[in-house]
Order: structure tokens, then C-alpha cells, then sequence
């Protein structure tokens, strides 16, 4: 039963982002998204502080020395969820998720090709090569579907949609930088409990600024809808997030990133419960080829790296 706790949690993880993502996505028809994301954030800072305390007090004596690793986690953490809930007033949730997912690869391939210290550089074969120009292909497909309206949510604006996809790539890219710089934290010794209660505070600061500055009404008018929003947020995003932070430690990442690779076709099944978003077979096949090309270059990644163990035991 154990065993089989690791790919659970990240299961878990990927389905509910699929909620996520399409609730999310109609809530923000009605409500500011700098509001969501300010209760949001907050109420998770807020939980970890004192799952902190509790478990693992030591470890704020462990962030000193570490101020500019953290203003990193912050800022690119900032940067790729207000882009995100950005883009989903405007996309298909589908889309949404697999643009944002996909740039995680490809950015950390091309930080690694680049010798950033961040990211280690590690050999391809054409296999993996394969998998990756794949998931590109699927990402410059969407931009063609969207662009050329026959995405399943109308478009309100063509210019929205493009940003909304141009914010996208940026999300995707600073949310992968992001979780590097707290691996990064996390390898000195400071737990993912602890990462988590710093590395939201320059988002919620942002987003309240924002939402403050722009007069911007909340689209929260009584304590019923106030609470359904906190227990949206809890049981959506918080939970998942900790319940993937748990899991990927007791799987491979092969198994993670395979499990994951399944995202966008859970959100775009979910989709089609919503009204606002009709079938679009275009955006499907899309879905179905960065799936099909993430799961291949992690089974070619597996294979490879598996070889030399099998030769060794042999031996």
C-alpha cells in the first residue's frame, strides 16, 4: 500500500488541477483574480506558518544567509501565477494547462543546454529529442488554433487571447525557475514546509498592491461566497500543492512526469462540462500530442538511464 502512496498523491494532484483550472476559470468571470489570489496565498502562508512551528521550527534559522535564493522563489513565483490566473479569464482551462505545462521541459532543457547553473545539462538521445520537439509542436499548434478562432471558448478579444498565450509561456517558464530555486533551498536543508510559507509573500503583496491601486471591486459580496472561495481555494490549490510536494518524493520522476503528462486531458474533459467552452477536436489533438511526446521522452530518459544499471546488476 505504500508503494502505491507516492503515484496516488500525484494523481491526486493532476486531477485537481483539472477542477482547479475549470472552476477557477469560470469564477474569474465574475471575480477580480488579484482577490483570489490574495486569499488564496494568504490563507496557504498562513497554514504552513504554523505547520512550521509545529513540525519544524528550526528551520526559519535556516533562511538566513539565504535571502537572495528566496527573493528568487518569490519573484518568479510572482510572476508565473498572476500571469496564470491572468490567461485563464481569457483561454480554454485546456490550454491553459498544457502551454503552461509544457514550457516546464523545455525551458529546463534549454537552461541546461545553456550551462545554467540552476538546471543540469544532461545528454539526449533522438528519442527524447523526438518528445521534445513534439511538445514545441504542440505549443505553436495551440497559438494557430487560438489565433485562428477555433479554440472552444470564444474569444473576447483577439488581442486578450495573444497576450493571454504570451503570458502563458512566461507563467510556465518563471513557475519551472521557480521550483528550482526552492529545490535549490531545499537541498540545504530547509523543508518543503518551511519554502512554502516564504515563497509566496512578494505575490500576495503584489496582487493586493494591484487590486488596491486599480480600484478594482472584488466580485466577493457576502460571507457565504467568501468561505466557498477559501474552501475552493483549500481543497484546489493548497492541498494539491502539498499533497504533489509529498508525492514526488516517494515516486520517480519518470512516474511524476508520466502521471502529470495526463493534466491537460483530464482538464479538457472537464471542460466540456462547463457551458461557457464547446468541443473543439482541434485543441484535442493538441492535448493528445504534448501527452503522447512528454510521456515518450520520459520512458526514452527511463530506458537510457536504466541500461547501465541493468549491465551493472548483470555483472
Amino acid at each position: 500500500m505504500s508503494a502505491l502512496l507516492g503515484p496516488a498523491l500525484v494523481l491526486v494532484f493532476t486531477l485537481s488541477q483539472a477542477f482547479r483550472d475549470v472552476f477557477f476559470g469560470a469564477v474569474f468571470q465574475r471575480v477580480s483574480f488579484f482577490a483570489v489570489i490574495v486569499l488564496t496565498f494568504t490563507l496557504s502562508t498562513l497554514i504552513f506558518v504554523v505547520v512550521t512551528l509545529i513540525r519544524s521550527p528550526g528551520d526559519f534559522r535556516k533562511l538566513r544567509g539565504q535571502g537572495g535564493t528566496v527573493l528568487a522563489v518569490n519573484l518568479f513565483t510572482a510572476g508565473a501565477w498572476s500571469n496564470f490566473f491572468f490567461a485563464l479569464q481569457y483561454l480554454d482551462p485546456s490550454i491553459v494547462n498544457t502551454v503552461h505545462s509544457a514550457m516546464g521541459p523545455l525551458v529546463v532543457l534549454g537552461l541546461g543546454f545553456f550551462g545554467v547553473s540552476l538546471a543540469q545539462r544532461t545528454a539526449t538521445n533522438w528519442v527524447e529529442r523526438i518528445g521534445y520537439a513534439g511538445i514545441a509542436l504542440s505549443v505553436v499548434a495551440l497559438w494557430i488554433v487560438v489565433v485562428g478562432g477555433h479554440a472552444g471558448l470564444a474569444t473576447k478579444t483577439l488581442s486578450a487571447s495573444v497576450t493571454g498565450l504570451a503570458l502563458l509561456m512566461v507563467s510556465g517558464a518563471s513557475i519551472t525557475v521557480s521550483l528550482l530555486y526552492c529545490k535549490r533551498l531545499q537541498d540545504r536543508g530547509i523543508g518543503a514546509d518551511t519554502v512554502t510559507t516564504v515563497r509566496y509573500v512578494a505575490l500576495i503583496l503584489l496582487c493586493a498592491g494591484l487590486w488596491w491601486w486599480g480600484g478594482r471591486p472584488a466580485g466577493i459580496d457576502t460571507f457565504a461566497q467568501l468561505s466557498t472561495l477559501s474552501l475552493a481555494a483549500l481543497i484546489l490549490i493548497i492541498l494539491p500543492l502539498y499533497a504533489f510536494q509529498v508525492g514526488i518524493g516517494r515516486v520517480s520522476p519518470l512516474t511524476a512526469n508520466v502521471i502529470r503528462a495526463l493534466g491537460p486531458v483530464f482538464v479538457f474533459a472537464l471542460e466540456q462540462f462547463d457551458g461557457r467552452i464547446r468541443y473543439s477536436a482541434a485543441v484535442l489533438g493538441c492535448i493528445l500530442v504534448y501527452s503522447a511526446s512528454v510521456i515518450l521522452s520520459n520512458l526514452a530518459r527511463g530506458w537510457r538511464e536504466e541500461a547501465p544499471r541493468a549491465v551493472s546488476v548483470s555483472r
